[in-house]
């Protein structure tokens, strides 16, 4: 009776882990007011680069006082063009004007601003973008929220009257200047917002000069600034492609000397321009509007460095590297799908020979020695990702030619991860290399994110802060590759243990990788422990022997959906400010607005599939795996019926990252992320298998322990230790499998007398081939 409700206990587990660890986050209390004016300033294309002690002397001061970050500016289209980043700044939301940038580069802010009584302006353009955005756009943005949420503001130049425009086209009070001295216009509203013109083009000279024209205004600015008030001085957009981290200075009460950081990115030193319009309510202790900023008001953070240019010197290097991590991903990925590739059509022939024949007739096996080697370049393969991302550790990206140092690091760590695989004590059994890639991958990308996923950020197998969808946690690529990685470990070290315990460590190491994964504080991937808890279900349900039946597959899909379902009624019990995407997203569906999450999502599906490496390297790994690999001549069959537990790992890993792929709209890169590390595995695996599928068990005595195990007396291939349980060779349904009683034969009365009498006849009815 326990042994038939233990795969449901045991799933009960993982649902209430799941929804625990979903549902603790940390809570962030509402800011408290902090200034009575706030001045927002923008310079269209102003990057880290261009600020120094002697070209922007008065950013510099503000900068030492108060606190600076990196400014993530995307908006709808790609790079945010002025004109854009000013129409998402007053949004709150991500907006655009127009229909985005032409060959890569941004049109002038070229904005009709019409002064019919000399103290406000009009937009004569607004109606028409806001009816675009709301009904045209995914992200339902709502241009001019910020400036319907005070009373009054001040724009000066055209691009803080796109901002500041309210939703009809009404700018409260406009300068199309700034005045020499603006302490009078500055204060006549709560929010003003400044454009002090834009810094573009790669020349240094040109870019020094817009930069100094630039600081002189803003000394104006702070001069004329009203007492109490928050000044934020922003790179409000790119000015061509390829996007770029901007500035991002706040001075102000409760604003000195530290790192800016937002709640939507999770990470210190980094917000977003959708942060803006939040932080400017919130500093001035207004609500927010009644359909939520897509943005989170950012906050003042310890942790600065004293030394004023080498704390500038972090968001220019992260500046760097997001802009080198974009010249290498493609290429890097590009690179592991090619080889992936040829790997599989170069295996493909020794699986058809890789099978001994105990008769005088049958092909002529492959030289040990090619055998050898396409082993270890499947281990190789499959440890490429973990490779490149422990290359992050290094700054390659501050390298004149960064793809070549990126390659060549990676090269040499790849090296080095390999040999470690080859000299572990266990690479000469079957499982041996499994288990080796299976937990160095686990470690790699498990200990990254423990310890702040800072491997990730702007990382080539990681997230760019450019990009904007991601910037703490544990990104697309890192969730595909440490569910396979954590669940073939759990595989392994099931295949170890007696079957009547394999679902219970199945459970345990799939339940610790559900807590990184979803841990707000570790992985931050609700999505990704959804799915991974649907896996992890499906791998102890049928860890101990069986198949992946229609029950099984249900009562899996089931605890998916429970936990989804509990952290929903959590999340959706929070303040809608602090609520999840899960939430935020049922949220949508209660007032209508769902659909365009849907429509977005689905946008973003099929432009992934279409576009990432990674959906080619899913796509291969399956081919290889249904035409190949679950033939008869395959092996993977074979290897599923002897090992039971990696074969439940292997099921589990297809449930999770198809889930997780689906519903974080990612398409096949999570699939194909975790097919990088499983395919190599399994077509190594089988390899092996097939290379014994000839050999012998002896008869067995009367004692158990007196049974000499066929394993014992393989030459080269050395698989001693992969002996299998009577009830694992029988689930595979193959006679010609290996077998052989193991520890949970022992002592099993009526049932271990049944496995013994097996393992005799199998002496007999083994196949030969």
């Amino acid at each position: 009776m326990l042994r038939r409700i233990a795969p449901i206990l045991l799933t009960l587990v993982v649902v209430a882990l799941g929804v625990t660890v979903l549902a603790a986050r940390p809570e962030s209390p509402p800011p408290p007011q902090s200034a009575d004016y706030v001045v927002l300033v923008g310079v269209a294309g102003l990057r880290w680069e261009d600020v120094d002690a002697q070209r922007t002397p008065t950013l510099w001061r503000m900068a030492q006082d108060g606190s600076i970050g990196s400014l993530s500016v995307r908006s709808v289209y790609r790079p945010t063009c002025p004109v854009d980043g000013w129409l998402t700044l007053g949004a709150g939301g991500f907006a655009a004007w127009g229909g985005g940038p032409t060959d890569g580069l941004c049109p002038p802010v070229d904005v009709t601003v019409d002064q019919p009584d000399g103290i406000g302006a009009n937009l004569p353009q607004q109606e028409s973008v806001v009816l675009r955005n709301q009904e045209r756009l995914p992200w339902g943005t709502v241009p001019g929220a910020l400036s319907e949420s005070v009373r009054c503001s001040v724009a000066v130049g055209p691009g803080a009257a796109v901002a500041a425009a309210r939703p009809f086209g009404r700018v409260d009070r406009y300068a199309p200047t700034l005045p020499e001295d603006p302490a009078e216009l500055l204060g006549s509203c709560v929010l003003s917002i400044v454009d002090l013109g834009t810094v573009e083009g790669e020349d240094e000279a040109s870019r020094s000069a817009a930069a100094r024209a630039a600081d002189a205004q803003l000394a104006r600015v702070l001069a004329g600034r009203p007492p109490r008030s928050l000044v934020i001085v922003a790179g409000v957009s790119d000015t061509e492609r390829p996007s770029r981290l901007h500035v991002a200075v706040a001075d102000g009460p409760g604003w000195e000397e530290g790192w800016l950081t937002s709640p939507s990115t999770g990470r210190q030193g980094y917000l977003q321009l959708i942060d803006l319009a939040p932080t400017a309510l919130a500093a001035l202790g207004r609500p927010m509007p009644d359909r939520p900023f897509l943005g989170r008001p950012a906050e003042s953070v310890g942790g600065r460095p004293a030394d004023l240019a080498a704390a500038i010197a972090e968001p220019s290097d992260a500046d760097r590297e997001a802009a080198a991590q974009r010249q290498v991903a493609g290429g890097f990925f590009t690179v592991l799908a090619a080889v992936q590739v040829a790997l599989a059509l170069a295996v493909l022939p020794l699986l058809r020979r890789a099978r001994r024949h105990a008769g005088p007739y049958g092909p002529k096996p492959v030289s040990r020695r090619v055998v050898a080697v396409v082993e270890l370049l499947l281990v190789a393969a499959a440890l490429a990702i973990p490779a490149a991302l422990l290359a992050e550790a290094v700054p390659w990206w501050r390298n004149v030619y960064p793809a070549a140092s990126f390659a060549g690091l990676t090269v040499v760590l790849l090296a080095a991860a390999t040999l470690l695989v080859r000299l572990t004590p266990g690479y000469g059994t079957t499982l041996g290399p499994l288990g080796a890639v299976a937990g160095l991958t686990t470690l790699a990308v498990g200990l990254d994110v423990v310890t702040g996923a800072r491997l990730q950020l702007n990382g080539v197998i990681g997230y760019s802060a450019l990009e904007g969808g991601r910037y703490a946690g544990l990104g697309t690529v890192g969730l595909g590759v440490f569910v396979a990685g954590a669940l073939l470990t759990g595989g392994w070290l099931a295949q170890q243990v007696r079957r009547a315990w394999r679902p219970m460590v199945m459970v345990v190491v799939g339940g610790a990788a559900v807590v990184v994964v979803g841990s707000a504080y570790l992985g931050a991937d609700s999505i990704g422990a959804i799915a991974l808890t649907a896996g992890v279900s499906v791998a102890a349900a049928i860890s101990a022997g069986g198949w992946l039946t229609l029950t099984r597959l249900a009562w899996a899909t089931m605890a998916g959906l429970a936990v989804m379902v509990g952290f929903a009624v959590v999340d959706l019990g929070r303040p809608p400010a602090d609520r999840g995407s899960l939430g935020r997203f049922l949220a949508a569906l209660g007032d209508g607005t769902g659909g365009l999450t849907v429509q977005r999502s689905s946008a973003s599906n099929i432009d992934t599939l279409l576009n990432s490496p990674l959906t080619v390297l899913a796509l291969a790994g399956a081919l290889l795996v249904w035409f190949a690999l679950l033939q008869p001549w395959g092996g993977l069959m074979r290897l599923f019926g002897i090992y039971p537990a990696i074969r439940a790992a292997m099921a589990g890993t297809g449930v999770a990252v198809g889930i997780g792929g689906v519903l974080s709209a990612a398409a096949l890169d999570v699939a194909g992320a975790a097919a990088a590390v499983v395919v190599p595995m399994a077509a190594l695996s089988a390899l092996r298998v097939l290379d014994h599928a000839a050999d012998r068990t002896r008869p067995a005595t009367d004692r158990p322990s007196d049974v000499i195990r066929s394993d014992d007396r393989v030459g080269d291939a050395g698989t001693a230790g992969d002996a299998v349980t009577p009830g694992d060779a029988a689930a595979s349904g193959d006679a010609g499998a290996t077998r052989a009683p193991d520890e949970d034969t022992a002592g099993a009365g009526t049932e271990g007398e049944r496995g013994r009498g097996r393992a005799v006849r199998s002496s007999t009815e083994v196949a030969t081939g």
